[in-house]
């Protein structure tokens, strides 16, 4: 049974929103209403940040409401609040101005931006670009794998809500199992586990949603998600600068953030800015890799630097963050990805995984200060 929007505004004009009962839809309040192929509705509730608590129990009778109705198999609802970029909200307490630093001081750091944690999830790592094309996913992806071979509970969310990469890189196609209200059971691959909105939507859907739509989407991944025990959680980001790397931040602690670029000026260009955003909301920056670094012609064995070599190394240098490494350009990396069989995963012993191995184990060292437990010996039975 197709859901439509005009069945989802008949729905949410019975939600009135004051005592004078004027409905959701009618109060100008309600954003664009969007259901996607599975039926699954997306909603937002504008409000000035003061009415939050007012509002919530009108999200959740709006949210209940859609819920109710036949053929609707999930819903994003959220409450969302816009002002001006030097607004303040309405009735909120002022802060008082900044005092400069003391004569020879530094001034002090931004404060950390600490959302509630994921129960059971140690820590939670972004993995970023500044811009689409430079290999971010397919890093991602075996970033997870390398790390989970070195003992560790991994799982991968897929925060690319345009564009999400990690069911073809892994493989996986179907649909998460609903466990109970509100609460999926992520997919599993090569022993990580996995979430995406690709696994929700069909492949040639195009999500044509704005920022709170984005940030509830990431949100519920986030947390309406039965992660278990994890000592990480790898978050593949969409490129850029936006909503989707300021939701991240500003709804759970992250412990830090990869940068990914290739090695040319107009890729680090956009990998400063990355750098900067994340200083700007104060996560840690865990490290800076260079992909795509050198391209190894696989009949006359000739080096060539595609494009170009050692930027990102001399970048890192520049804004004093650690670098990670290097990955080549390489055939083997690009048809594994493309079949859906890591190169970490189906190729664990062989020199490209040993890279994104050497890699995690720098990573891991750089998030907690000590080499990561040592997985369990493979039994072979001849």
């Amino acid at each position: 049974m197709a859901i439509t929007r005009d069945d989802v505004l008949k729905v949410l004009s019975m939600v009135t929103v004051d005592a004078a009962g004027t409905t959701l839809p009618a109060s100008g309040r309600l954003s664009q209403v969007v259901v996607d192929p599975t039926n699954r509705v997306m909603f937002s509730i504008l409000i000035d940040p003061s009415e939050a608590e007012r509002f919530e129990p009108i999200r959740r009778r709006a949210e209940g409401a859609i819920l109710a109705t036949p053929g609707v198999s999930g819903v994003f609802a959220s409450l969302t609040s816009e002002r001006g970029p030097n607004q303040p909200a309405q009735n909120a307490p002022q802060a008082a101005p900044p005092q400069p630093p003391a004569p020879g001081r530094p001034a002090a750091p931004p404060p950390p931006r600490t959302g509630p944690a994921l129960p059971g999830v140690r820590h939670i790592v972004a993995v970023a670009s500044g811009k689409g094309g430079v290999g971010k996913s397919t890093t991602a992806c075996n970033l997870a794998l390398a790390l989970s071979a070195q003992g560790l509970k991994v799982g991968l969310l897929d925060a690319d809500i345009y564009g999400p990469s990690v069911p073809k890189l892994f493989g996986l196609s179907g649909k998460p199992r609903v466990i109970e209200e509100r609460l999926l059971a992520p997919m599993e691959g090569f022993g990580i586990k996995v979430m995406s909105i690709g696994f929700l939507i069909e492949p040639e859907t195009a999500m044509i949603w704005r920022g709170p739509m984005v940030q509830s989407a990431i949100t519920q991944m986030l947390r309406e998600v039965a992660w278990g025990e994890l000592d990480v959680l790898v978050v593949d980001m969409p490129p850029g600068t936006g909503d989707a790397q300021l939701t991240m931040a500003q709804a759970t602690p992250l412990s830090g953030a990869v940068i990914v670029s290739t090695p040319q000026d107009l890729a680090l260009i956009d990998a400063r800015r990355g750098v900067t955003m994340f200083r700007k909301v104060a996560v840690p920056i865990l490290g800076v890799i260079e992909n795509m670094a050198t391209f190894i012609c696989p009949h006359c064995g000739t080096a060539s630097h595609i494009f170009g070599h050692g930027g990102a190394r001399a970048e890192a240098e520049r804004l004093e963050v650690p670098f990670l490494g290097e990955v080549p350009l390489n055939m083997t990396i690009r048809e594994t990805s493309d079949a859906g069989r890591p190169v970490v995963a189906v190729d664990p012993d062989g020199p490209h995984a040993q890279i994104y191995r050497g890699i995690a184990a720098k990573l891991w060292g750089n998030l907690t200060g000590g080499p990561a437990p040592r997985a369990a010996p493979r039994i072979v039975i001849e």
